[in-house]
């Protein structure tokens, strides 16, 4: 986590005639887990969203991995090395499991001791391989769509509300997953709700409020200061252990 891998200078996102991200700065360290957290509304998906591509920046400059990729199409961005898990999942419900991976594979063949390695964590994937993603529970379909974004080595996950409605078990193998993917120096932007969760996880954390990042630093630092967390998100962490 010496150095930085992904950027916002002063970025701005528009959406129609509404004013989303007015501003946003935040620097991502190469290698660790970064959080974003924010009150609803305060602009954390438009964040992730506008990194991928899939809306544009109207101002500022987004750099990764030494790129600037602000006018890059979602396709060019994602060849880079950055895969999007978002909170809809939007994996493709008429085709199997597998087939949900081989899309992802953009590289040939899927390797067969990587899903392995996946399944390791998400053993209802192998079960499941040949049914319609469609017809899986909701955690069973956010576990495709994390193992999507993983089933090839990746510089960068940004991953939108993964625990969101998953059942505690899951989401400890999902912390395991995570936490394996770190090891492996993979970055991981994440948002989420879930505070014990990311307490957990995150090395560092940036709190977003009206479309601007107003707080970055440790995540344990945030995680020991109740006062801290009450003036950012209005809450106390204490009250999600």
């Amino acid at each position: 986590m010496s150095d930085t891998i992904l950027t916002l200078a002063g970025v701005h996102t528009h959406i129609g005639e509404y004013h989303i991200l007015q501003g946003v700065d935040m620097q991502v360290p190469r290698g660790g887990l970064s959080v974003l957290l924010g009150r609803n509304g305060a602009g954390k998906t438009t964040t992730l969203r506008t990194i991928m591509g899939l809306w544009k920046a109207s101002k500022g400059k987004i750099h990764f991995d030494g790129r600037d990729i602000t006018a890059m199409a979602t396709p060019d961005i994602a060849q880079l090395g950055i895969a999007y898990v978002p909170e809809s999942m939007a994996i493709f419900s008429d085709l199997t499991v597998k087939e949900n991976l081989l899309l992802a594979a953009r590289n040939g063949p899927l390797d067969n001791s990587r899903v392995e390695w996946i399944c390791g964590f998400f053993p209802a994937l192998k079960k499941f391989w040949n049914y319609p993603a469609g017809n899986l529970s909701g955690g069973q379909k956010q576990m495709v769509a994390i193992a999507r974004a993983i089933v090839e080595p990746r510089k960068l996950i940004l991953v939108d509300e993964p625990t969101k409605g998953l059942a505690p078990a899951i989401i400890l193998s999902l912390m395991a997953a995570f936490n394996e993917l770190k090891a492996s120096d993979t970055t991981i932007l994440l948002v989420e709700q879930n505070f014990n969760f990311v307490r957990k996880l995150g090395d560092t954390v940036a709190v977003m409020d009206d479309g601007r990042v107003v707080h970055t630093g440790g995540m344990q630092a945030l995680a020991e200061d109740n006062d801290l967390q009450q003036h950012l998100l209005g809450l106390s962490l204490a009250a999600h252990q």
